[in-house]
């Protein structure tokens, strides 16, 4: 058994004796444990014999089914085995180290006279069911952590795995061995554990991205309550760790030692999901959204089961590792370029924009902080700047192209003469338009989008954000064709269509050392040319979206536009189809 508390395993092997749980097969494991605190199992655990020698895909089905959810000393067992897996730095301190560590720091076993590090201030602690001997434990550890790892500087996530670890470790020693391969893992695209306030903030800045692609409902409700929805996001991770009750943190756990980072996004993306569905009905007008998601995620029990919020949490499309990578790679170097350093413990000022202080003649500043929350993370960080408008400028396609070159990305607002506002986020530089050649191909990433503002406010986002099933990664080996060159501007396109779907990647030559843009386009499997339609100019106008429709086109006088369905965004026509331009404006960003 573990520790005191009665343990029943059934074993799905003819030959069980490898899983047969005894005071020999996890002795010394749960003698940190309150076990008046510790929930019991609900029901036999099944276990199956080979579950570790299962391919690494029916691991991760068997842990998101909870399939040792039901038992203490099965994680005690799997835990460290599965850690042991991870790939981490060849010099990575283990459980010899920590006990000659421990031994000259301590000597003693009270902690009393020794603080913690540094890198937990402002950091939770949570002790979950852990008894005083354990809670000791706990500080001891984290304690060796700050001594071993100097370079960690900010952490919140650390403090939460070394407890809910040391529930199913055997001592200290090992569980200070897990937790360092979790800090020392060096597998490509992925990561468990943030080690400063810049990876942290861009982790934040992620979930914030992902929140408004996977969840627009609670993300609109979340928009329209909160002044500031990037600082509701930045405790996303607390959501989880420590707001989840114990029984709901430790299947969490279960999954994230085989999945890493990625998974954290997903049960927190869930989490918000249930939220937005159990505050709609009353709406957030007026309350403190921060303190109602945190009462929400402590009374999770009340409105989903743990089984079900797993399930739902895997029953998002997310991107790829690899993309997601690329994307907190991005917010990185934005949070860089405001001035936050890898050794920067917590902010030394406000990252978000204040929107009061926003004029635009187009749409009001509440219309715009709507607008802004669905702008990627990373861009919203910087001051808006007006490039272009046709009351001061003029409507002049040419000095479109001049005042907007050189800024990427930006916003498009337009007024029709109806009052109707619509627009558009392009990812892209206009200037991209010169290499298309005489071709005047389609340019951008999937983070464009179009929307409405008025009379309804209402995002329409790349078609494969919506739908992922339609693409597939592009295998390294792949030949790329070209760009495709869009349907003729301000034409119908309809009689042009493609009838046979064919897969498209984009080549886009990197500078070295340049990561490659977030949801880049050559990244994908595509069913279609129309797929990837983002934006396009020419001296006759520009087009934004296409396939079967375009999104928006506007001729070179900038008065006279129309919109459509296209396949790209998936979007209805965003006003009057025909329409006549009032005004029309292009925001930059201040150092974007």
């Amino acid at each position: 058994v573990l520790g005191s508390s009665p343990v029943t395993i059934v074993v799905t092997s003819e030959e069980a004796d490898s899983w047969d749980i005894d005071t020999s097969s996890c002795r010394g494991c749960g003698h940190f444990v309150d076990w008046d605190k510790m929930p019991e199992p609900q029901g036999p655990a099944q276990i199956p014999r080979d579950v570790l020698g299962r391919p690494p895909k029916e691991l991760k089905r068997l842990a998101r089914e909870g399939c040792w959810a039901r038992s203490h000393a099965g994680r005690a067992r799997l835990y460290p085995r599965l850690i042991q897996r991870v790939s981490c730095r060849l010099v990575t301190p283990d459980a010899l180290v920590y006990r000659d560590v421990a031994g000259r720091l301590f000597g003693k076993p009270s902690v009393s006279s020794h603080p913690l590090p540094e890198f937990l201030e402002g950091c939770p602690v949570p002790t979950y069911c852990l008894s005083p001997h354990g809670v000791t434990a706990l500080k001891k550890i984290l304690i060796c952590v700050g001594a071993l790892f100097p370079d960690i500087t900010h952490s919140p996530l650390l403090p939460a795995l070394a407890a809910l670890l040391l529930h199913y470790s055997e001592d200290e020693a090992q569980c200070f061995e897990s937790l360092s391969r979790l800090i020392a893992s060096n597998a490509p695209h992925a990561a468990y554990i943030d080690q400063s306030f810049l990876a942290h903030q861009a982790s934040c800045m992620t979930f914030g991205d992902l929140a408004s692609k996977h969840c627009p409902a609670a993300h609109k409700l979340v928009a329209g309550a909160a002044d500031n929805v990037l600082e509701v996001y930045s405790e996303w991770l607390s959501w989880l760790f420590p707001g989840l009750p114990f029984g709901y943190a430790v299947r969490v756990l279960d999954v994230f030692l085989l999945e890493g980072q990625k998974v954290l996004y997903r049960i927190a993306l869930a989490l918000l999901k249930q939220f937005g569905l159990s505050a709609a009905p009353a709406g957030l007008q007026g309350s403190d959204v921060k303190a109602e998601l945190q009462a929400f995620v402590r009374n999770i029990a009340q409105h989903v089961t743990a089984d079900k919020l797993l399930e739902r949490a895997f029953g998002i499309r997310l991107f790829s590792r690899k993309e997601i990578w690329l994307l907190h790679m991005a917010n990185r170097k934005a949070l860089v370029e405001r001035g936050i350093t890898v050794v920067q413990r917590r902010p030394s000022f406000h990252l978000a924009v204040d929107m009061q202080k926003f004029s635009s003649s187009t749409v009001t500043a509440q219309e715009m902080r709507l607008v802004w929350s669905w702008i990627p993370e990373r861009f919203s960080l910087f001051p808006p700047l007006l490039l272009f408008s046709t009351s001061e400028d003029g409507c002049s396609l040419q000095r479109f192209y001049r005042c907007c070159e050189g800024y990427e990305p930006t916003v498009l607002l337009i007024k029709t003469t109806e009052g109707e506002v619509c627009g558009a986020f392009l990812s892209s530089d206009w200037a991209e338009r010169k290499k298309s050649g005489a071709t005047s191909g389609f340019f951008g990433t999937g983070e464009c989008f179009v929307f409405t503002v008025r009379p309804e406010a209402e995002r329409y986002e790349w078609v494969l954000i919506q739908k992922p099933e339609l693409a597939k990664a592009v295998p390294r080996s792949r030949q790329r064709s070209p760009s495709p060159a869009p349907e003729s501007l301000l034409g119908s396109s309809r009689d042009s269509r493609s009838s046979s779907p064919s897969h498209l990647a984009v080549p886009s030559p990197q500078r070295r050392g340049r990561l490659s843009p977030f949801l880049a386009i050559r990244h994908f499997l595509l069913p279609s040319k129309s797929a990837s339609m983002f934006m396009s100019g020419s001296r006759d106008g520009i087009v934004i979206g296409g396939g079967g429709g375009q999104a928006l086109s506007l001729d070179a006088s900038l008065l006279r536009g129309r919109t459509e369905h296209c396949e790209t965004f998936d979007n209805p026509p965003l006003c009057q189809e025909n329409f006549q331009v009032q005004l029309l404006e292009v925001w930059g960003f201040q150092n974007a």
